[in-house]
């Protein structure tokens, strides 16, 4: 297992509004360069495009400090998103039977490790980030 080196730290912030704060605007400035669903492309999956509009909907179904805990990454995912070209660990979901996790690993700037979770559904090959947390 390889894990990413990124060039951005975590978030900073000392609550959940702050890191919540940075994190929506930092999402809002990719979705002004879509008039459709907001996506990044991948340099591992050969640039096809993640939607990124899952994570907020699976991240609203945590309570506060796990909020706050994966918020943090946000944009340290992103980046690892962007940029790794590594092999990602590949989970069945357990959820779905037509689906499969890409698991990537990435450490911060500040040397810190966390895991980035792309779902993919095997019928379109469609792949969309859905979380990410400390390993």
């Amino acid at each position: 297992m390889k894990v990413f080196q990124t060039k951005v730290n975590m978030l900073a912030g000392s609550s959940h509004k702050e890191v919540y704060i940075k994190a929506r605007k930092i999402y809002k400035e990719i979705v002004k360069r879509t008039k459709r669903r907001p996506y990044i492309r991948s340099a591992y999956f050969k640039k096809e495009k993640i939607f990124l509009d899952y994570f907020w909907q699976h991240l609203h179904e945590k309570n506060w400090l796990d909020q706050f805990r994966r918020l943090q990454f946000y944009n340290a995912a992103l980046d690892v998103i962007k940029n790794s070209t590594f092999d990602p660990i590949r989970v069945q979901n357990p959820n779905r039977s037509k689906g499969m996790f890409h698991r990537f690993y990435g450490r911060t700037k500040d040397k810190i490790e966390f895991i980035v979770q792309i779902d993919e559904d095997k019928r379109n090959h469609q792949k969309y980030f859905i979380s990410t947390f400390p390993k």
